[in-house]
């Protein structure tokens, strides 16, 4: 009887991630969505947002601004972040991001494990990477998905899930305003 209940556990659990897995959006999902993001035409310049994060059960736990300025240098993109959160604390994050084939890129930040990949189509951009974050007296390695959404010229919202060991610990929430020349 407990091999059975073990191996209808298993099934159970092999269908359910077949299901989440399926139900998963691709950025190619967004090919004929307009309007059409270039990312480093968006990027180039001045570029504020504003943003909060919230713990897994939604409530909201840190706000933020984000100045950006964007340089393009050929299939370069360098971001200069600079983040102030409500209780005062700033923070600088510079993104070095390379345009390559296919609508794909690569990027790092000083904070960033490893290397970022991202992909984008129609008005999305996908972007996922480990990020070392302050935590504490420490930091701790989390993982974020981010998804933009051109909405207008100047407007782009972004979500961000942040997991560790593949569970949800937050999502951020973006919202960038494109200075206009």
């Amino acid at each position: 009887m407990m091999k059975v209940r073990h191996f209808f556990l298993a099934l159970c659990s092999v269908a359910l991630l077949a299901l989440v897995g399926c139900s998963a959006s691709k950025v190619q999902d967004y090919a004929n969505t307009e309007p059409k993001l270039d990312l480093f035409s968006y990027f180039a310049g001045k570029t504020q947002a504003y943003g909060q994060f919230q713990d897994r059960s939604g409530a909201v736990k840190r706000r933020f601004t984000v100045d950006i300025t964007g340089t393009v240098e050929g299939d370069q993109l360098t971001l200069d972040e600079r983040f102030v959160y409500d209780d005062g604390e700033k923070e600088q994050r510079v993104w070095v991001i390379q345009r390559l084939a296919n609508n794909q890129y690569s990027g790092t930040a000083g904070d960033v494990i490893g290397t970022a990949y991202g992909e984008s189509a129609g008005s999305v951009f996908t972007w996922r990477y480990t990020l070392d974050l302050p935590y504490k007296d420490s930091s701790i390695h989390v993982k974020f998905d981010d998804w933009m959404f051109l909405q207008s010229d100047s407007v782009m919202l972004n979500r961000a899930e942040v997991t560790k060991w593949g569970f949800k610990v937050g999502e951020v929430t973006l919202f960038f305003s494109k200075a206009q020349p």
